[in-house]
């Protein structure tokens, strides 16, 4: 009986001269490569999101958040990356999201992310089924997709605070109830340019979601 093929690639032995295509993050690099839309460089952002009157200096700047499909084509999934510094009453509005939600709070000490000194709440579920959580050590939380959540409240902030929500939809949106008793889908984007015109910011009209990160078949 012939011995079996040997595999082309041994993952244990692979060495960086195996891979002959190197691509540093330009616009034209990427255009070219098959796997260009995959990658993505953050940009800066400061959150321009906060109510009337409340201090910009809770979090660290600049932030950093993954805007889903608008930034790499066919995601499924967004998140915010953000430091708290100081209390802040980040949420007050319950709502729910057609998708799974995930609630990461993490020590911001980059050597150690267990040193966690701070109390923060948060509200899951609707009236009489509401429960309030504490949170004060590295915790992560799932909200499941149409499940009510918030208030969120960081009360105490003694160390720095890593945030993350992270949702799994193509752009950041909940579904909020109104004083008349109806129901309303928001989403956002973040302050960031429109894609197809670089002299208005994004307004979520969705065109970028749409985009599929391959190359087309004509180009491989």
């Amino acid at each position: 009986m012939a011995d079996a093929e040997e595999p082309k690639y041994d993952l244990r032995k692979l060495k960086e001269a195996d891979f002959e295509k190197h691509y540093i993050l330009t616009p034209e690099a990427k255009e070219k490569a098959k796997y260009g839309k995959l990658v993505f460089e953050f940009p800066q952002e400061n959150n321009e999101i906060v109510a009337e009157g409340d201090p910009m200096d809770y979090v660290v700047h600049p932030q950093a958040y993954f805007r889903g499909a608008s930034q790499i084509p066919g995601s499924q999934f967004n998140s915010s990356f953000q430091i708290f510094v100081k209390p802040f009453f980040l949420d007050k509005v319950q709502h729910r999201h057609p998708a799974d939600e995930f609630l990461i709070f993490l020590g911001a000490n980059s050597t150690n992310v267990f040193d966690f000194d701070a109390h923060i709440e948060l509200t899951i579920g609707k009236a009489e089924e509401s429960e309030t959580y504490v949170i004060d050590k590295p915790t992560i939380i799932r909200i499941p997709a149409y499940t009510y959540h918030c208030p969120l409240n960081f009360k105490k902030v003694n160390k720095p605070v890593m945030f993350m929500a992270a949702c799994m939809m193509p752009m950041f949106g909940g579904i909020y109830d109104m004083p008349d008793g109806t129901s309303q889908e928001m989403y956002y984007n973040g302050p960031m340019q429109c894609k197809y015109d670089e002299n208005k910011k994004c307004d979520s009209c969705g065109k970028c979601l749409l985009e599929k990160w391959e190359r087309d078949q004509d180009q491989a």
